[in-house]
């Protein structure tokens, strides 16, 4: 059995697409103070999906209250913003039950009109963040060293053993989920998942690519751009929990430095954001920031 959780704030661009994709299967919709008739929307259009209303308690707690709730053997944890194309949760299921190893499977990532949305990750590196921030991975999109954070050079055309995946399709197997603990709820949004499957990779689990399925994901949606500085406080919360202090501290000024030049770099809103992103690095040091 699978249990589908989708976490829902403001959700009702997307939200029929998402839930008629994975109708039949056990349904829970975690809303997290929707103004825009999301809640009434799912009860009347969706009746047999379990309905749980909570303060927003971001990626992690949304996606906690869901799973505590289910019950299936495996969870699919999914965007408000995506939806599964045709049997892919099948799929997904088909493919960790032939791989018992497996604590996460992702599918491939499609945007709207076909083309690919890269999901596969590498953990978190000092040299990894600059490859990021400091445009680097420009240089060579497609070279392992340049954009290692990416993936780059890989295609995304077959099953990989990986680091991390992007969140907004995960199925997660619950044995694993058991063993080794829920979605950290210090992570209010962003580097919840990379710092997950870390532990799940630590205790002997394996995160697995799987491009036989297919999920399309809007991207974005879910939280409106408005998150960027949750992002970088995720990068630093996962190099502190998982790296040190001194490490995490060391990304913060490589981050400061990047996103102080991009302010100059950038007009419009796009410099704006940067901007903010620098004024929340220089507020403090990593200690006090994550505080």
């Amino acid at each position: 059995m699978i249990s589908v959780v989708v976490v829902t704030y403001n959700a009702l661009p997307w939200i029929e697409r998402c839930l008629e994709s994975v109708r039949g299967h056990e349904t829970i919709v975690v809303d997290h103070g929707s103004t825009d008739g999301t809640v009434a929307f799912v009860r009347e259009r969706f009746p047999d999906a379990r309905v749980i209303e909570q303060e927003n308690k971001g990626f992690s707690g949304g996606n906690n209250a869901g799973m505590r709730a289910a019950n299936g053997r495996y969870f699919l944890l999914l965007n408000s913003d995506a939806w599964v194309v045709g049997d892919g949760l099948e799929r997904l299921a088909a493919f960790a039950d032939e791989h018992p190893d497996a604590a996460v499977v992702g599918p491939r990532l499609s945007n709207e009109d076909g083309t690919l949305q890269r999901s596969v990750r590498a953990d978190p590196t000092l040299w990894r963040l600059a490859t990021e921030y400091l445009f680097i991975r420009k240089l060579a999109p497609r070279s392992r060293l340049l954009n290692p954070l990416y993936a780059g050079g890989f295609a995304h055309d077959e099953m990989r053993e990986v680091d991390w995946l992007y969140g907004a399709a995960l199925l997660v197997r619950r044995d694993a989920a058991d063993a080794v603990g829920l979605l950290d709820e210090s992570f209010f949004m962003f580097s919840e998942e990379t710092d997950w499957m870390f532990r799940f990779r630590l205790a002997g689990w394996k995160v697995y690519f799987f491009p036989g399925a297919e999920v399309v994901h809007v991207g974005g949606a879910s939280h409106g751009g408005r998150m960027y500085v949750e992002n970088l406080r995720g990068h630093l919360r996962f190099l502190a929990k998982h790296r040190g202090l001194r490490e995490a501290e060391r990304a913060r000024r490589l981050l400061l430095a990047a996103l102080r030049l991009r302010g100059l770099l950038f007009r419009g809103e796009r410099g704006r954001i940067y901007r903010e992103g620098a004024r929340f690095l220089s507020s403090g040091d990593t200690r006090s920031l994550l505080s």
